[in-house]
């Protein structure tokens, strides 16, 4: 069984850890965890890992946020990974910072990532893990809000929703979405 499991983020210095980026910094965490090497190809950074008889191909798109759907369309076809074996792991505002929500489909609720990805692979019909960072910003800051760094507290309490999204990962590989969402979802 193979997987295609993406992060979506910005590639960059000045955006590495920012809330936009919680994708990369999972699938990074994900990585180290595997010892897996990252390496730079088409449109994106890719690993594989091995769980339990699975290969999951890990990916940050390095195309920015809002043409994501670029490389997840091309790995989608170019390792015959069909669309419900692809989860999407993506920041969302709507959340409480800390808590998880994995969804088999849904609306892109104005992420442009997620609708650059809807329109390239034909639909919403896809999973995905929202991580939650919040809305703590004044009305129209949005943009500033997801592209700027996380707090102190947030980014001590990172490592603890990281590991959570981490085996919700795992668990959709393995137990399915379905066992995954009723076990782990907040």
């Amino acid at each position: 069984m193979k997987y295609l499991i993406v992060g979506l983020g910005n590639i960059g210095p000045e955006y590495e850890l920012t809330r936009h980026n919680i994708g990369f910094l999972t699938l990074d965490r994900l990585a180290d965890k595997q010892n897996a090497t990252w390496k730079s190809d088409r449109l994106a950074f890719k690993t594989e890992i091995k769980y339990k008889g699975r290969t999951l191909h890990l990916i940050k798109p390095t195309t920015y946020m809002n043409l994501s759907g670029k490389a997840v369309n091309y790995w989608m076809k170019e390792l015959n990974i069909p669309k419900e074996n692809v989860l999407v792991i993506v920041d969302e505002v709507a959340i409480p910072f800390g808590k998880l929500r994995m969804r088999g489909k849904g609306s892109a609720a104005g992420h442009n990532g997620l609708k650059n990805i809807e329109a390239l692979t034909g639909g919403q019909d896809y999973p995905r893990l929202r991580m939650g960072i919040g809305d703590n910003f004044p009305k129209g800051r949005q943009v500033d809000y997801v592209l700027g760094r996380f707090t102190q507290q947030e980014f001590d309490e990172l490592p603890i929703m990281m590991d959570k999204a981490i085996e919700m990962i795992l668990g959709f590989c393995t137990i399915g979405i379905a066992q995954t969402m009723t076990q782990f979802n907040d």
